[in-house]
């Protein structure tokens, strides 16, 4: 797709795949894919559409997912 972004990060020693996709107007499309249940993401797949301006004021894709999983995880 077309602006896409796809991102790797490591949370505490797993290993995700993040695909970021800014489509209409102001908004996007954020997926996180884990082989293993996160504190979003009991089944392993997370996928949210949001605000763009919500991603860039976390710091980009990587750091959003980053808050999310901290808060999620009660850290």
């Amino acid at each position: 797709m077309k602006n896409t972004e796809y991102h790797r990060m490591d949370w505490n020693g797993i290993e995700l795949e993040i695909t970021y996709h800014p489509w209409l107007h102001d908004m996007a499309r954020i997926s996180v894919e884990s082989p293993v249940p996160l504190p979003i993401a009991p089944e392993g797949t997370y996928r949210h559409a949001l605000s763009t301006a919500i991603i860039e004021a976390a710091g980009g894709p990587v750091a959003y997912i980053d808050v999310m999983l901290e808060i999620a995880d009660g850290a």
